[in-house]
């Protein structure tokens, strides 16, 4: 009921609807104290009815609903329904409520919107691919064909050990092999295309196995080495074929490596007659040794190859740094790898101090020309094994044209732009 002369308000029909003693006294009050009144009482008011109302929603629209925005909302219009508050909830409320809704399901389209993922340092070619999911790197362990992925490993070899091979050399892989213990894996990459005959070594069942006639271990090494492939090694041998092991023990020679900070080395070479460079030659009196005389005219310098930072290419042995920079030294035609480790310097600095010979543990170069046999006789009747080493030559001198090449072109742009 209204006063005489005082026309009735929607807060005044609230409150007597409502019946509450005292609410038209207070409603003619100053209007800062019937704001701050309002405004309490319809917090009362709301906490009230959500306590009565929510049972009266609809169970399977709020399932249906999914978002806390849309049941707000339903709740709001029954209040709206139930109280005929219709001037505060349309003018205020339910305009709010709508535009967080809408705001809402914007984000949440963004977020689905797979097309609009571009990742600038992920790898190349990942770019649309959240970082989270990229698998950048692999290993060579072998994995089981059942079971719980994280359970397939019992260990984790840290080193690998590869060789390139031929059938008739497998009394002498078989040898080298049994001096690398389980803490290494071993690959063999096959060039004369017989894999399955070296079952008859119960290793070769736990070994991997990569077959390609009549190629060589570094046009292997190119395309099955990459460093992301073999990432999970602290160590990375490359070996031939054609070498004794009597005097060498592979976790020893990894120690000795540490121990004396060498990122590429390789070990000591007996008999010492018929070596081509005094680097690789064993010396009797020391565990490692980085530095020797050569010829006279042959070092242009003492701390360069080949007296010093230099090893060959037989048996080379790289941590896991240094053949992430020697994979892209390798050229992918030049298969031989000759004139390589005359450039291995400069894959890590200081050289003199990070490649060197290993002598406590050494080997023999038997000097077998097994994989030289591979090649083609000439139309002039050469041997198959002299088309081999010219081409070992003429790749050799190919490699040392495109090197300077390469370094003359980077110089000439370093000076331009400064």
């Amino acid at each position: 009921m209204a006063t005489i002369g005082h026309k009735p308000t929607n807060f005044d029909q609230l409150c007597s609807r409502l019946s509450l003693v005292g609410c038209r006294k207070m409603s003619r009050k100053p209007s800062d104290a019937l704001l701050l009144i309002a405004t309490t009482f319809i917090g009362v008011v709301l906490g009230f009815l959500i306590g009565v109302s929510v049972p009266l929603l609809s169970v399977s629209k709020v399932q249906n609903s999914q978002t806390l925005d849309q049941c707000l909302f339903d709740f709001l219009h029954l209040v709206h329904q139930k109280l005929g508050i219709v001037n505060y909830l349309s003018t205020s409320l339910l305009p709010v409520v709508n535009q967080h809704s809408r705001d809402v399901s914007r984000q949440n389209h963004a977020l689905n919107d797979i097309s609009k993922i571009w990742v600038p340092s992920n790898p190349r070619g990942a770019e649309r691919l959240p970082p989270g999911i990229v698998a950048s790197e692999s290993d060579l362990y072998l994995r089981r064909l059942w079971g719980v992925p994280s359970e397939d490993l019992t260990t984790k070899p840290r080193y690998l050990a590869t060789f390139t091979v031929g059938y008739d050399q497998r009394q002498n892989i078989d040898a080298a092999v049994k001096k690398f213990s389980d803490n290494f894996t071993i690959l063999l990459f096959h060039y004369d295309g017989k894999t399955s005959e070296w079952d008859q070594f119960e290793w070769s069942k736990r070994a991997i196995h990569v077959s390609a006639r009549k190629q060589t271990k570094w046009w292997f090494a190119k395309r099955f080495l990459h460093p992301d492939i073999v990432a999970a090694y602290d160590y990375i041998f490359i070996w031939d074929e054609d070498l004794g092991v009597e005097h060498f023990n592979a976790e020893k020679y990894v120690e000795l490596v540490k121990k004396h900070g060498l990122e590429i080395s390789q070990p000591g070479l007996e008999p010492n007659n018929g070596l081509t460079w005094q680097m690789t030659k064993r010396r009797g009196d020391t565990e490692v040794h980085k530095e020797t005389e050569e010829k006279p005219g042959w070092c242009k310098d003492p701390r360069s190859p080949p007296c010093a930072g230099f090893v060959e290419i037989m048996a080379p042995v790289f941590s896991r740094d240094a053949w992430r920079c020697v994979w892209h030294l390798i050229q992918n035609d030049l298969v031989h790898g000759w004139g390589l480790d005359f450039a291995l310097q400069r894959c890590v600095q200081p050289a003199h101090e990070k490649i060197g010979v290993v002598d406590a543990q050494w080997i023999v170069h038997k000097r077998v020309p097994s994989l030289g046999n591979q090649g083609e006789p000439s139309s002039s009747g050469d041997a198959p094994w002299q088309g081999v080493r010219l081409r070992c030559k003429r790749e050799w001198k190919m490699f040392q044209n495109r090197l300077e090449t390469a370094e003359k072109a980077l110089l000439e742009n370093m000076s331009r732009s400064t």
